[in-house]
């Protein structure tokens, strides 16, 4: 699973920016593995009660925010899995231009679209890739299965395939991993290193967030917590350092080949000279990004929108909304420069995620001991239905953990000018709103459980499933 996971094209710019934005390929390579590691540990955290007691995210959730209020974390997760359906969904249209190219150069020349900042014929193949999403979507799980079969060994060729032609036209790896830091002493960057690390470093954090918490949806089809703890911990880091090594590597060299960093892969293939190998590539990478796209974007958000009307929202019409949100978020401003995909994208994302994530570890490990009422989560007489179907305290939290982030934000995307430690905090957005919402959810449950003379956990813990 996660080697197909890790195996994409977002992985691959996630590396690359950090070469783009000034680091040398072991500085990228350590911020990448370090975020890997340290994602690792909530994302096993919260894998526990998939395993255990076989549940999915969106019922795990009911423990702490309510059987209702678990609707508020899970759309939180769809609205980013939208955002991330639409990145990918312009990282295919993208190609589908760069092939366009070879054979209508003049199709460069178009002006940009007024209020929408593309042109035209990209504008039309990101719709053509959308479209293809789509019907891939409305065919059903199936087509899914045989595009997933198919999708990591040829993303993994076609990124070997690139690491041997760096490797190839820019004299070796001592050349391509010589490349200095634009930190060092005298490079174009001198001294900022840490100023770039901690927000690179969240990033990497946010790269797998979303995952994070709705890894149950996964680990409830383990056989034992072994099996996922043992699964995660060697899959993960190794995966996701592997191919980040061929984004660091490639990006390396195109400094060497061409005389600047290029961080997109479409970018990069679209300068082979061969017509037919430039095709080749791009096809292969839009059939990858097709099958990452849908297996990882679309069946999760589509069942969270199902759930919150299932009487009249299907999964296919879930699946649907998901590709609506995904086009009007314009996914193109999200990844045009290195800058916006990690500061405007994975750190904001990151704020929403990591408030969410301290709630769940709270209530789960430090509140209740790993201990739930299996039953309870599927009644509305039951432990958790709260005031309503609501725990207002799990909400308070969360809005607490994203509150200091938001100056912070604002200022980044230009919507407010505030002081520098707003934008200092916002950076480390993730580590600051899993921590202040773990926080404030376990001092409001213990003043709760004080005023109404009642533990937080009940004596008598109903787990049938780990039975």
């Amino acid at each position: 699973m996660w080697v197909a996971l890790a195996a994409c094209v977002p992985t691959y710019m996630l590396a690359s920016s950090l070469i783009e934005e000034g680091m040398n390929w072991w500085q990228a390579i350590l911020t990448i593995s370090l975020g890997n590691v340290i994602v690792l540990i909530p994302m096993i955290l919260n894998a526990h009660p998939g395993t255990r007691y076989g549940i999915p995210f969106p019922v795990y959730c009911r423990a702490s925010f309510g059987l209702r209020g678990a609707n508020v974390p899970a759309l939180l997760r769809a609205v980013v899995a939208c955002g991330w359906f639409g990145i990918q969904a312009w990282i295919g249209g993208w190609a589908i231009y760069q092939i366009a190219l070879v054979y209508l150069p003049r199709l460069a020349d178009s002006p940009r679209l007024p209020g929408v900042g593309i042109t035209a014929p990209q504008l039309g193949c990101f719709f053509l890739f959308w479209g293809a999403n789509v019907a891939v979507v409305w065919r059903g799980i199936d087509s899914i299965r045989l595009l997933l079969k198919i999708k990591a060994p040829l993303l993994i060729v076609l990124g070997l395939a690139l690491l041997l032609w760096a490797w190839w036209a820019s004299g070796g790896l001592g050349p391509m991993l010589s490349q200095p830091s634009q930190f060092d002493e005298g490079g174009a960057k001198e001294g900022r290193f840490w100023a770039f690390f901690f927000p690179a470093l969240t990033a990497n954090v946010g790269f797998w967030a979303t995952l994070a918490l709705n890894i149950p949806d996964f680990s409830r089809y383990a056989r034992s917590q072994r099996d996922q703890v043992v699964g995660q911990a060697v899959g993960l880091p190794a995966a996701m350092t592997l191919f980040a090594f061929i984004g660091v590597a490639v990006t390396s060299a195109t400094i060497v080949i061409y005389g600047e960093a290029m961080w997109d892969p479409v970018i990069v293939v679209s300068r082979f000279g061969n017509p037919l190998v430039h095709a080749l590539a791009l096809t292969a990478l839009c059939l990858a990004t097709l099958a990452t796209n849908v297996a990882a974007n679309v069946v999760s958000p589509a069942n969270d929108f199902a759930n919150l009307w299932p009487r009249r929202i299907s999964f296919r019409t879930g699946g649907l909304i998901t590709a609506v949100v995904g086009v009007l978020i314009q996914p193109w401003h999200l990844v045009q420069d290195p800058s916006g995909y990690i500061f405007r994208w994975l750190v904001a994302y990151s704020a929403l995620l990591g408030g969410v994530g301290g709630v769940l570890i709270a209530d789960y490990y430090v509140l209740r001991r790993t201990r739930l009422d299996l039953s309870g989560l599927y009644r509305k007489d039951g432990p958790y239905w709260y005031h309503g179907g609501f725990n207002l305290l799990a909400l308070v939290a969360l809005t607490a953990g994203v509150a200091p982030c938001l100056p912070g934000f604002f200022a980044t995307v230009g919507l407010a000018e505030v002081a520098d430690v707003w934008i200092k905090l916002y950076h480390y957005a993730w580590f600051l709103s899993f921590a202040v919402a773990l926080v404030v959810y376990i001092f409001l449950m213990a003043i709760s459980a004080w005023l109404r003379k009642k533990p937080l956990q009940p004596r008598r813990a109903h787990d049938s499933a780990a039975e």
